[in-house]
């Protein structure tokens, strides 16, 4: 530290009010502590400081303002103050309202004593502090910023040996290309095994191991499909021979760049492994989404034995797993036990299909639910079996059958009768069908009669009595009589 050459020169003789002005502004907060370390005085030069009320710390001990952890410190400056050792600059933390603490920087001085008119005045000494906050949110971003580029390092090394490892392992023959050049950067071992020594020589190029297009024309050629892909971006494949093999080869490839280079992911398989692999992935697709489809789906031997079910079906069945309904009889779930499937098992050896059919699924614990069954036949390959797609119809509105109490609702159409056989008793649906046609007779007979119901009376041949017992009913029209039909 350097000092003031000739301070008594430079600075003259100061009053109390300059040098307090004078401390007041050289530091973010100056403090006068006494001889017990006793904050008698305190000032602010930052405003912030002023507003988040540090004034409390007046008449209270400085170490009694400070963490647990730096007091050792303040009292390790006061200390040195008092020696008149050379003035250094201490990191003390102060606990804040909002649970953060506050972090500043203090260096200490002692004043000489004085007399006043009560005598001698102990030791003081001014302590000047600096606020660190900013310094302190700097180095939390900078900490931050090197946790998350070690955090994107890390990241960047797995991808990388997640990539290495899958390169090594795959069956398939891969090789990476300059986008420009077409030279060979690099190739998995499948590659080196599909190519032999050929990869290995200086200057190989791709297309030298594939026979050679027909004419200059042709663009279903290996070289014809990279230069599309390194002109478009978009990947491609094609069919062709390798030189002295037999076979067809698939070649595909596709274009990325990496630090500001181009470059294609080539990738060379059998034609007919191609087709299989392409094969196996569409039927996984596909029963990826029988499993996860909204309607119920089984699969059952030639006797109705289930085989295997889709979620939807374990859910109506009120089960928990697969395994619970594997094995079991289909019947054990419909409505009508020893009915419902065999007749479905008989349609669909007669005609193969079956489409909608209703009946009730039961579950486990109770439910019924109305369901439409639609199946196949499978009588052909390894293991024939039948297929049923049961889809829940229950909350069909326009087709809902009330079944409980007189208020039932009842079919308006010969289709809607056809679809209660089998779930409403033959009697139930005969008596359902006179009351409609009964009820269609009144409704055309008021409406002839223009509403007239002594008239709609004589017509249907019936006393007045009965047509308003009839229309009550039925809920038909405005049950009140009218003045001179009583």
């Amino acid at each position: 530290m350097r000092e003031f050459e000739a301070p008594a020169r430079t600075l003259g003789d100061l009053s109390a009010d300059i040098a307090g002005k004078l401390i007041a502004a050289a530091a973010d907060v100056a403090l006068i502590i006494d001889d017990k370390g006793v904050i008698r005085d305190l000032a602010f030069g930052s405003e912030d400081l002023l507003r988040e009320g540090y004034y409390e710390w007046l008449g209270k001990p400085w170490a009694d303002t400070v963490t647990i952890e730096s007091r050792p410190k303040v009292e390790a400056l006061l200390r040195d103050s008092r020696a008149n050792a050379a003035p250094r600059w201490r990191h003390i933390n102060h606990p804040s309202i909002d649970g953060v603490d506050l972090p500043l920087s203090y260096s200490a001085i002692a004043l000489p004593q004085t007399s006043s008119g009560r005598g001698k005045v102990g030791s003081r000494s001014v302590v000047f502090g600096r606020d660190l906050r900013a310094n302190a949110a700097l180095q939390q971003r900078l900490i931050s910023a090197q946790q998350a580029m070690e955090r994107d390092y890390w990241r960047l090394r797995h991808m990388e040996t997640r990539y290495r490892s899958l390169f090594q392992v795959a069956s398939e023959a891969v090789l990476i290309l300059d986008a420009v050049t077409g030279k060979l950067e690099e190739a998995n071992p499948a590659a080196s095994a599909l190519f032999g020594a050929d990869v290995s020589r200086p200057g190989w190029i791709l297309t030298e191991s594939f026979e050679p297009e027909v004419n200059a024309k042709q663009t279903a050629g290996v070289a014809a499909m990279l230069g599309r892909v390194s002109a478009t971006g978009h990947g491609e494949s094609v069919t062709a021979r390798m030189t002295g093999r037999d076979g067809e080869m698939r070649v595909a490839a596709s274009l990325f760049r990496q630090e500001k280079t181009a470059h294609l992911l080539v990738r060379v398989s059998p034609l007919e492994a191609a087709r299989g692999t392409a094969a196996a992935n569409g039927q996984s697709a596909m029963l990826k989404l029988i499993d996860s489809a909204p309607d119920a789906f089984v699969v059952t031997s030639l006797d109705g034995l289930i085989l295997t079910a889709n979620h939807a079906f374990i859910d109506l069945a009120q089960l928990a797993t697969e395994a619970q309904v594997r094995g079991q009889s289909l019947e054990r779930w419909l409505g009508r036990t020893g009915v419902d499937l065999n007749v479905l098992i008989t349609n669909l050896r007669q005609r193969g299909a079956v489409r909608l059919f209703a009946t009730v699924m039961r579950g486990e614990y109770g439910a019924s639910t109305e369901v439409e069954i639609s199946g196949v036949a499978v009588t052909e390959g390894d293991q024939p079996c039948l297929g049923f797609t049961i889809r829940d119809v229950s909350r069909r509105l326009a087709a809902e059958v009330r079944t409980s109490g007189t208020g039932r609702e009842m079919p308006r159409s010969v289709g809607q009768m056809t679809e209660l056989v089998g779930r409403v008793p033959l009697k139930d649906i005969v008596r359902d069908t006179t009351d409609l046609i009964e009820q269609l007779c009144i409704e055309a007979a008021l409406e002839l009669t223009h509403d007239n119901r002594a008239s709609a009376a004589e017509m249907l041949g019936l006393s007045r009595q009965s047509l308003y017992v009839k229309l009550r009913r039925f809920n038909i029209g405005d049950l009140t009589p009218v003045p001179g039909e009583e």
